[in-house]
């Protein structure tokens, strides 16, 4: 049942692992390259930090940039993308008159950071909602820039989202905003290895994604990417040495992002072969993987919806390589958003199945989400369609 591909993961042989969109899933060649760094790291820890890092978090950067069509000295290695987005959102400056524009379906984590800082500033939080199902992009194109005003600051825009699993039309979106003066924070978590980023072209003020998602980097490996002419703006979320470090040839903005203390740096260390690793797993390498994982997702996401007998939310034009769907019958309370959704928990322990499964209040509804990773199959999808037919009494 799983794919050929599956031997490079160590996932256990018996689940069905529908859920690599949450944190990834390494494969045994990067778990083994991370494991040689951590081990070059502990054989002599002042050898390493003090003169071995610089080059090596150097060259991380410049082969993230290479994959990502910018320059290496605009790039920071952070932890994740919600670093990231905290990182920009606690360096920026608000006034009470401001307002930060934010769709409905943002990343709870992220959207909790902009709801802190407005409240700090004493900002305002415009809160766009967006439609789903939806029809097309055009739609969350119309909605985001008629909520625009003469006030707003900054808007945050997901490449895409994580509760309802749609492609924003982020390219067009940051391209109008930046255009009017307003800053755009792209929250590319589902970002890197999953779509085409050419960050230069883009032109956001800040992006940040996650490498331990779709790169199938090390847990805790991440870059914020922020603009050159808004660097002087942004600081790391802990100040460090290189705070009043002389500048000499290089930046503030690299030395204050190049060391904020001691920490494992060994995932940033193997991004290098993560990246050539994944290229040379499958013939055509990124573009080929990115375009199978997006088929496949749309492959098992039209299989659930005709098992279940449910219309598909969003064009083919609007998914990535996630889907949510809603599922049929009752919503549940909203407050099983805080706790395991029985029906999560049915399809893992009797079906052996790992795919998310929860309650949303914006839309409000009941909802999957399924992933596809080159070590899936269409008859995995096809085990979790009969299941949840099954379960919620569609038979």
């Amino acid at each position: 049942m799983p794919s050929p591909l599956s031997k490079h993961w160590s996932l256990e042989p018996t689940r069905i692992f529908l859920n690599h969109g949450s944190f990834g899933a390494c494969p045994d060649f990067v778990i083994a390259e991370q494991r040689k760094w951590q081990e070059q790291m502990e054989s002599e820890p002042v050898r390493f930090f003090e003169d071995e890092m610089p080059m090596l978090l150097k060259k991380a950067r410049e082969v993230l940039a290479d994959f990502l069509s910018c320059s290496s000295e605009d790039l920071a290695l952070v932890p994740n993308a919600t670093t990231g987005v905290n990182t920009v959102l606690r360096s920026l400056v608000f006034s009470e008159d401001d307002e930060i524009l934010v769709p409905d379906h943002a990343y709870q984590a992220c959207r909790n950071a902009i709801d802190f800082v407005a409240k700090r500033w004493g900002a305002t939080v415009v809160t766009v909602p967006i439609p789903f199902p939806i029809d097309g992009p055009q739609t969350v194109i119309d909605l985001m820039l008629n909520a625009a005003t003469e006030k707003t600051k900054l808007v945050m825009i997901d490449t895409v989202t994580s509760p309802t699993g749609l492609r924003m039309p982020f390219e067009e979106l940051t391209q109008l905003f930046e255009a009017r003066g307003i800053e755009v924070l792209l929250d590319a978590a589902h970002g890197i290895g999953m779509i085409p980023l050419n960050l230069d072209e883009l032109g956001a003020s800040y992006v940040t994604s996650n490498c331990h998602k779709w790169l199938c980097a090390p847990k805790g490996t991440a870059f914020l990417h922020v603009r050159q002419d808004k660097q002087h703006k942004i600081q790391p979320l802990t100040i460090s040495h290189g705070h009043t470090f002389p500048l000499g040839t290089t930046t503030r903005f690299r030395h204050e992002f190049d060391w904020t203390g001691t920490q494992d740096i060994s995932g940033w260390c193997a991004l290098p072969k993560v990246i050539s690793g994944m290229e040379d797993m499958i013939e055509g390498g990124w573009d080929t993987i990115i375009q199978h994982n997006h088929h496949l997702a749309i492959e098992g996401r039209n299989l659930i919806c005709k098992t279940l007998g449910i219309e598909a939310p969003c064009p083919d034009s609007m998914i990535a390589c996630i889907s949510t769907l809603q599922l049929p019958g009752e919503q549940l309370p909203f407050e099983i958003m805080h706790e395991p959704d029985p029906l999560h928990e049915i399809l893992s322990s009797k079906y052996n199945i790992q795919v998310p499964v929860w309650s949303w209040p914006s839309p409000a509804g009941r909802y999957l989400r399924i992933s596809a990773q080159l070590y899936n199959t269409i008859e995995q999808y096809q085990v979790l369609a009969d299941a949840l037919k099954y379960e919620l009494n569609l038979e």
